[in-house]
């Protein structure tokens, strides 16, 4: 698979799965930009696979626009714009805060509207696009203890269906991934507070994270990237609307 000539943008691009899929692609032959908050964890990834690295918040409008721009002024059109920017606060429905649940969508959801709504002018003139999401199995069904994460979600499948029927005769395809717990420093920091909220081991939190999957295992940032690359590549033009499990048989 080559992306030679391809210009792939992804948020969240300083760490864990984005790092990852910033190094799948670059080895692909991609030119790629790094989106993310943290300009030192973007500089580490960018030297590591010669991605280009810009901040911005993906929940404010105008500072990811102004990304965007300074992306397609080094880089070109954006071809592939790949949102994978997410958090998930664990807290009790109960015990939430109005900005608890704005805070989940914002960066969950409102983070993939801006990223798509930012590069799609360049694809339909292009007439060739791929977006894609990285969701979660959250969007599948529920989870506990992380209810605006999972509407959250959600809505990103919600999103994704409703406008891969609007650009279906465009040549732009509109998918998102859902993976299981991956392997990542932010499921690191999900089994910290299991530990500090319930008294466990960490063995015995990440056991009970991995019991949901039937392979009894977390996903690996590998195998995510992987689909990812699947996705973006010409051979799944036909492959919209598809919200793809990647979840070890989890439903």
């Amino acid at each position: 698979m080559s992306f030679d000539g391809k210009h792939v943008v992804i948020t969240g691009g300083g760490s864990g799965l984005g790092a990852e899929l910033a190094r799948q692609f670059s080895t692909q032959g991609a030119r790629v930009t790094i989106l993310g908050r943290r300009l030192e964890a973007l500089q580490e990834v960018a030297t590591e696979t010669g991605a280009l690295p810009l901040t911005c918040d993906v929940t404010e409008r105008d500072s990811l626009d102004l990304a965007i721009a300074k992306a397609r002024a080094a880089q070109g059109t954006v071809d592939i714009a790949l949102a994978n920017a997410g958090a998930a606060p664990s807290k009790a429905f109960e015990q939430m805060e109005v900005s608890d649940f704005s805070d989940a969508l914002g960066v969950n959801l409102l983070g993939v509207f801006n990223l798509w709504q930012a590069c799609l002018p360049g694809m339909k003139a292009a007439g060739w696009g791929r977006l894609i999401a990285v969701a979660s199995t959250a969007g599948l069904k529920g989870y506990p203890y992380v209810s605006g994460y999972c509407a959250a979600k959600h809505g990103v499948l919600g999103l994704t269906r409703a406008l891969s029927v609007e650009m279906a005769r465009t040549g732009v395809t509109v998918n998102a991934l859902c993976p299981g717990f991956i392997e990542t420093p932010l499921l690191e920091n999900s089994l910290e507070l299991i530990v500090a909220k319930t008294g466990l081991s960490r063995e015995q939190a990440a056991k009970s994270l991995r019991r949901g999957n039937p392979q009894d295992r977390f996903i690996q940032p590998g195998e995510v990237a992987a689909a990812a690359l699947w996705l973006a590549g010409e051979a799944t033009g036909s492959v919209n609307g598809a919200a793809l499990p990647i979840s070890g048989g989890e439903i």
